[in-house]
């Protein structure tokens, strides 16, 4: 058997369902009962200095 076929062979059958649940798995991490929390703060990061801009750090100008 050639080389290619076989490989062609796993990547049409085993790889395909290892992609799968790989897909899954992080669909269902990304989901999990904790995880808003996390994601709230993530989404609020840019609103963090909404009343007034960031401090600039000192320059030594």
């Amino acid at each position: 058997m050639e080389l290619y076929t076989l490989l062609r062979h796993f990547a049409d059958s085993w790889m395909l369902l290892f992609l799968f649940l790989f897909f899954v798995g992080i669909v269902l991490w990304v989901f999990r009962p904790g995880s808003s929390k996390t994601y709230a703060d993530t989404a609020d990061i840019p609103f963090r200095n909404a009343d007034k801009p960031a401090q600039a750090e000192e320059t030594g100008k």
